[in-house]
């Protein structure tokens, strides 16, 4: 596979490292533009890759393009490639939040038959552990989407899913990272108000949600098995679960992903 990748963001480059630490390409055969060439080429000669001046030579190099820009100017990107991508009949891999595969599709103007792979990865997939949802138009093959599914998964997970189930996703997996931040940081400043420094309570209360995540991802328990585990009869632990559950803790979150996931779908 050559790939190329238009956009040289954060998420672009974790991709892009993901990707060549895992083998999953060789460095030579990626290929990187952005509308700042001096960014692409900076990017490029820390990582081997390639960085082109123009776009088409970018799309005219690789067989997989993948649009990393944002939302407002994909219109306009995809505008500027459109006669290459349906010359060459390139697959197109889109990871811009909210373009869904029909509004891709009609982009390129074409009754062509094109195949369109949209990807939504969350901002953990900058450190190797992204939740990445992945769905197909109805010109891709399964090869394609497995093929794009092995690629996401070098930078952590990744799952297929229909496209009417991606506004859940992004609530869950996309929302969720900062749900979690709130949760930790709250536990720190618990900590604080029981006479721990901040910044200790803080990495304190990050390892053990961290470790909490690697537990549940090994074991064969679901989460509430594991809350029992941890649940001695008549302790602590059962008390603050208690109290958690008094003031509407499930509930709380259950609502909060039903509110991301309508303002989703008003946006």
């Amino acid at each position: 596979m050559k790939i190329g990748f238009i956009g040289a963001g954060n998420m672009a480059r974790a991709i892009i490292e993901g990707i060549i630490s895992q083998k999953f390409v060789s460095a030579e055969d990626v290929y990187l533009y952005n509308i700042h060439f001096e960014k692409a080429q900076n990017l490029a000669d820390q990582l081997g890759i390639h960085a082109v001046e123009e776009v088409n030579q970018l799309v005219e190099a690789v067989d997989t393009v993948v649009l990393a820009v944002k939302p407002p100017i994909i219109e306009s990107v995809v505008n500027e490639i459109r006669t290459t991508i349906l010359a060459k009949n390139s697959l197109i891999v889109s990871i811009a939040a909210g373009k869904d595969l029909a509004t891709l599709y009609d982009y390129l103007e074409t009754e062509q038959a094109v195949s369109i792979i949209r990807v939504m990865p969350n901002m953990n997939s900058m450190v190797g552990q992204g939740a990445t949802a992945v769905c197909g138009n109805q010109f891709t093959s399964k090869e394609q989407v497995a093929e794009i599914i092995a690629l996401f998964a070098a930078i952590g997970k990744a799952w297929e899913l229909p496209e009417e189930q991606f506004s859940t996703f992004a609530a869950i997996a996309g929302s969720s990272p900062a749900f979690t931040f709130l949760y930790i940081d709250s536990l720190a400043r618990a900590g604080v108000k029981n006479g721990l420094p901040k910044d200790l309570a803080t990495e304190m209360a990050t390892q053990a949600v961290l470790g909490s995540a690697e537990t549940l991802a090994a074991s064969s328990e679901n989460a509430w098995g594991l809350i029992d585990q941890v649940s001695s009869p008549g302790g602590t632990t059962v008390a603050g679960v208690v109290s958690l559950e008094d003031n509407r803790f499930l509930a709380t979150v259950v609502k909060a992903v039903d509110d991301t996931i309508a303002r989703e779908k008003e946006l």
